[in-house]
């Protein structure tokens, strides 16, 4: 009786059955670093939509043009760095617009000295004052008297007076303008022009328009 010999089974296979778990990371490995970035995107978009919008800064309100302020039988005096007055404003009513900064002043009268600390004085139904207190526009019955002075190098500086409906002055530079017709008085002379520009420091008035002159008799 012969005896046949079976062949063992083979070992071959456990090797590679305990590098497979191995082999498998080496792949993914690879993908990793990817799969990261997706991670860290994904993070971030869930991220942004659950943190709420930043709230929008309110717009800024628009300045009011009502006036904010109110005066009533009134003066009020602006001064030089050396302390001599330089301008002073009466009326019956004062308004304040915030928008411009402007003052609306109801009939009223102003006192301004210039360099030479010649007085001008200044009346009108309604005045309207820049913030700075170195510009006023007058309406309605407006009338500038500047008082007789010496000029610099000695000379006479007659009176002038100024009248007209809409007369706009400035304290410096030293100029009174308007673009209405402007009665002008110098001395016993009269003007009559459509529009007028006066230059106080020169002392030159630029008439405009069909100018009328009355020269009164001299001497």
């Amino acid at each position: 009786m012969s005896t046949t010999n079976l062949p063992l089974p083979s070992h071959d296979g456990a090797p590679l059955l305990r590098r497979l778990p191995f082999l498998v990371w080496d792949k993914l490995s690879l993908y990793i670093p990817a799969l990261l970035m997706l991670l860290l995107a994904l993070a971030s978009f869930l991220l942004l939509q659950a943190t709420p919008e930043p709230v929008a800064p309110p717009a800024p309100r628009a300045i009011s043009s009502e006036p904010d302020n109110f005066m009533q039988g009134f003066s009020v005096r602006n001064f030089n760095a050396d302390g001599s007055l330089r301008s002073e404003v009466f009326g019956t009513e004062a308004r304040h617009h915030p928008d411009t900064g402007n003052t609306v002043i109801d009939q009223a009268r102003i006192r301004a000295f210039n360099d030479r600390r010649q007085l001008t004085t200044a009346t009108a139904q309604q005045i309207t004052a820049n913030a700075a207190g170195d510009v006023f526009i007058l309406e309605k019955d407006a009338v500038v008297v500047r008082q007789a002075g010496r000029a610099d190098d000695g000379s006479v500086i007659p009176r002038m007076e100024f009248h007209g409906d809409y007369l706009r002055v400035t304290l410096k530079p030293d100029h009174l303008s308007s673009d209405r017709p402007v009665l002008l008085i110098r001395g016993q002379d009269q003007l009559v022009s459509q529009r007028l520009d006066f230059d106080g420091d020169q002392r030159v008035a630029d008439m405009e328009g069909a100018v009328r002159v009355q020269f009164a008799p001299r001497p």
